[in-house]
């Protein structure tokens, strides 16, 4: 007999927030600054008899979060001490929250979401030439972590939530989330069961810093728990690392619970009363909010009845789909064209910018992309010619009619000048003439690629086949 077990996944994603100071004090919250130990303080690197105070943006980040999420928002919530001893938590402890989190519940692409609430980050241990050295620079930026129910059956399934909430922070401005920087990091806790509605024994894999290790570490994880009990074995509570080289989780540590951590509340902060702050009222706080991806995307396929495909590629990220809203505005007037619009951002813009490896949809002027989109329609510019004027577009900006006319690619509607393009062709391809003649209509194309090259691309290819056909030797 054959034993089915059955995956639960639970995931904890902390994501750095995007604010001014750190968590705690005055210090600069920048990621970007590469210089150790210069953006820190006193009270970040735990000077004794120095005072904490909270930063009121991180807060209303997270509860943004929440409220986007659809969880409860909490009228109390305070913070607490956990117990933590790394070399790289300079206090002994790190000011996090438990009982009271600032957000309760919740769902993401119908991901069930336990809590979401605030707490300071460590600093960055780096290892070189035999020793360790500590920059503080990352000590004390706000932390927002993110526990989801362990309700995620696959690997690819993490994989979309994780992205999703990715989105989500910088559709919000709670955080640019870039895991390559550290500055979103993915544990995974996983279990299999033979039960149906019971949980095996957690393990959980701990920093994962791109979304394809999330999902590689999560499957090997549910092959390896599933082969060792198949074997007769017995899975351990512990902490696991990813090895990306060889594709394989290893042990760190066992597990620490929650007694562990000797949480208390933190007596150097004030409680948080969120209803005597308006700003941090349910109301507020919702009224705050933008269009979400999600509502951006079922309002994309109603509105303009794009493919699947080609909606998620627009939402992808928060340019992208600014950009392509300033487009749609632009050509109101020319709904039909929305559709070739579409076409050119998700295939030959996306080719530029992925040449370049970078996108800059903000100094794309939205305006000339979507003038360029209507030359292409009314047929005065063609697809070769289009492509090239995007091209210097996207280098140098401009007006695409223009750009097109000093560099000859407008296509040419001068039926006179047309005509002595084709006569020249027909004379010297006759061969090709008498092929059409006898009825192969490909013969017909390669008279129109001949009259084209002859124009240099400017001759309008429907001109060009009426043209030739009116003009075939009887």
């Amino acid at each position: 007999m054959i034993t089915m077990y059955v995956p639960a996944i639970g995931l904890e994603i902390h994501a750095e927030l995007k604010t001014r100071t750190k968590m705690f004090c005055d210090s600069a919250n920048d990621p970007d600054e590469t210089r150790p130990n210069v953006n820190v303080c006193p009270i970040c690197t735990a000077h004794p008899g120095t005072l904490p105070t909270i930063n009121r943006e991180a807060v209303r980040h997270v509860l943004r979060v929440g409220s986007a999420i659809g969880g409860t928002l909490a009228d109390f919530s305070e913070f607490d001490r956990k117990s933590y001893f790394y070399p790289d938590i300079p206090k002994g402890y790190q000011i996090s929250q438990y009982e009271h989190p600032l957000v309760v519940g919740g769902e993401l692409l119908g991901v069930a979401i336990t809590r979401v609430h605030l707490e300071e980050d460590a600093a960055r241990s780096i290892h070189a030439g035999g020793k360790s050295l500590i920059d503080f620079n990352r000590a004390g930026i706000p932390l927002m972590e993110l526990v989801t129910e362990p309700v995620i059956a696959d690997a690819e399934t993490a994989g979309r939530f994780a992205r999703e909430l990715q989105l989500l922070l910088r559709t919000l401005g709670a955080g640019e989330a870039n895991l390559e920087k550290g500055e979103m990091r993915i544990e995974a806790n996983v279990s299999v069961s033979s039960e149906k509605g019971r949980f095996g024994t957690k393990v959980e894999v701990k920093n994962l810093n791109s979304f394809r290790s999330v999902e590689r570490a999560i499957a090997f994880e549910i092959r390896r728990q599933t082969a060792l009990l198949e074997g007769g074995g017995e899975v351990v509570q512990e902490t696991r690392g990813w090895n990306e080289a060889t594709q394989e989780t290893f042990h760190q540590r066992f597990k620490e619970g929650s007694a562990d951590y000797r949480y208390f509340p933190e007596p150097d902060l004030p409680k948080l009363i969120l209803s005597d702050i308006p700003e941090f009222s349910t109301a507020a706080i919702r009224a705050s909010l933008p269009e979400l991806p999600c509502d951006r995307r079922a309002r994309y396929a109603r509105a303009y009845a794009l493919k699947e495909g080609d909606v998620a590629y627009l939402c992808a990220t928060p340019e992208r789909a600014a950009f392509f809203d300033a487009v749609a505005t632009a050509l109101k007037e020319h709904k039909e064209s929305i559709a070739r619009a579409v076409n050119y951002i998700v295939s030959d813009l996306a080719g530029i910018y992925a040449k370049r490896g970078s996108e800059a949809y903000a100094a794309l002027d939205a305006s000339a992309f979507a003038k360029l989109i209507t030359l292409t329609v009314s047929g005065d510019l063609s697809s070769r010619g289009a492509k090239d004027t995007l091209l210097i577009l996207v280098e140098k900006g401009g007006d695409p009619e223009i750009i097109a006319r000093e560099r000859g690619l407008m296509q040419v509607h001068d039926t006179e000048e047309l005509q002595a393009a084709v006569t020249a062709i027909l004379q010297q391809e006759t061969r090709a003439v008498e092929e059409y003649r006898a009825g192969k209509e490909a013969a017909l194309q390669y008279l129109i690629g001949k009259s084209m090259k002859a124009t240099k691309g400017a001759g309008n290819p429907s001109l060009l086949k009426d043209i030739i056909i009116k003009n075939l030797p009887s």
